[in-house]
């Protein structure tokens, strides 16, 4: 199982990097008000937001490896990778957006690597 951690990797590192685009074109749509008025326009913005395009893309893709790696690996082994997204999107919404990152989500991205790290030595 071991030698499916690349692929694992590449489908979790693809999620992590749609979320961080979808973040982007959202940023650049700006708010806007939950209202019915609001409904088509906002649809067209986004629709029309390569970011957002480029992250749907992304999620497509990811999910499709996703699909492969589920073929071929126990769920079990697999899934807990997932959290590696956690840690990706944090340290990227800290470097690209300038979110905060507290001692207590150093400390919580730590434990993350540390038992993902121990079930991908199981």
């Amino acid at each position: 199982m071991v030698k499916y951690i690349p692929l694992i990797l590449t489908g979790v590192l693809l999620n992590a990097f749609a979320q961080v685009l979808l973040k982007k074109g959202m940023l650049s749509i700006g708010y806007f008000e939950f209202q019915f008025q609001n409904f088509f326009p906002i649809v067209k913005k986004v629709a029309i937001n390569l970011y957002v395009l480029s992250g749907l893309a992304s999620y497509v893709v990811s999910v499709m490896i996703w699909l492969l790696v589920l073929a071929r690996v126990e769920v079990s082994y697999a899934y807990p990778f997932l959290s590696v997204g956690y840690v990706v999107v944090t340290l990227m919404g800290y470097l690209i957006f300038q979110e905060s990152l507290s001692w207590m989500r150093v400390i919580g991205i730590a434990v993350i690597i540390a038992g993902v790290f121990l079930l991908s030595r199981s």
